[in-house]
């Protein structure tokens, strides 16, 4: 695969931010690892991050576990080659923390902890990291739903992104300006937010989703959520694809392989796709939850 051109020209505006970026990184000669799951904030953070310390002191660090989609995995390899940088797989183990695997409304703090504690005790060490960043932006920053921002900020990780004012709109951009593979790519939150806060996250719940949800790729839809309620598989597509399922043999195809992935019923949410329903849900019920 051909690397794209990390140093390009930017427009004003958005070399604006690219100069933010290596602003908060602080030192052109650092070496810095990358909070990186192959979605377009942490690749254009890595892209910002190489053109600010250059290719040989930026390092991808994927965090690995049940709670990452094996096609979400396989992107971000792809992602990082096109890059053309350096990504190191960091195992965690947030299921076996009993506070992440009962499953409150800010279960993504006890996540993200795991994942920078690793980073933190191990991997900087090992790796002779400066500094740690991930890809908040400034959109991220100011939702409700982030908690694990928290477990950045206790941990020292720096977000250059949300510190250069950069939007999620902004970080498209620059990825389109690029060309990076990801430039377009819809948000992949972890398999665990498809499970209802309160309802414990176990390896099997999310090895189901992940399967039902490679069914649903693999009908022709182009993104979905699969959210599990016990037995209950509930569909969430793209309202404007709703028509797909009509077609009897896709519908019976679809069927098949969610009941394999181990449901036993499959229903398709009218709403479509509803990005952090789970979690928004509780907070606008109770907005001193986190």
């Amino acid at each position: 695969m051909q690397h794209t051109d990390l140093h390009a020209p930017l427009p004003a505006e958005l070399q604006r931010i690219a100069d933010g970026v290596a602003a908060d990184l602080a030192s052109p000669t650092a070496k810095v690892g990358v909070a990186f799951s192959g979605g377009v904030d942490s690749t254009v953070l890595a892209a910002l991050t190489a053109r600010a310390v250059g290719n040989e002191n930026t390092v991808l660090l994927l965090g690995i576990s049940p709670s990452l989609a094996k096609r979400e995995r396989r992107l971000a390899h792809r992602q990082a080659e096109q890059l053309g940088l350096q990504l190191v797989e960091v195992a965690t183990n947030e299921l076996a923390n009993p506070h992440y695997a009962a499953n409150p409304v800010d279960r993504c703090y006890f996540c993200k902890d795991e994942l920078f504690t690793v980073l933190d005790t191990r991997v900087a060490g090992e790796l002779g990291l400066d500094a740690i960043a991930y890809g908040e932006n400034a959109d991220d920053a100011s939702r409700p739903d982030r908690p694990g921002s928290r477990a950045a900020a206790e941990h020292r990780v720096l977000h250059p992104l949300a510190a250069a004012g950069a939007t999620k709109a902004d970080i498209r951009s620059i990825a389109v300006e690029l060309g990076l593979q990801s430039a377009l790519k819809p948000a992949a939150p972890c398999l665990a937010s498809r499970i209802p806060h309160g309802e414990p996250v176990s390896a099997e719940k999310l090895l189901a989703v992940d399967l039902a949800e490679d069914a649903v790729l693999a009908a022709g839809f182009s993104d979905c959520r699969v959210r599990h309620h016990g037995s209950i598989a509930r569909i969430e597509v793209p309202s404007d694809e709703f028509h797909l399922i009509a077609d009897t043999a896709v519908r019976e195809e679809l069927l098949r392989r969610v009941k394999d992935a181990g449901f036993d019923h499959a229903t398709l949410d009218l709403g479509g796709i509803q990005s952090g329903k789970f979690t928004l849900t509780l907070l606008n019920k109770r907005p001193e939850a986190l």
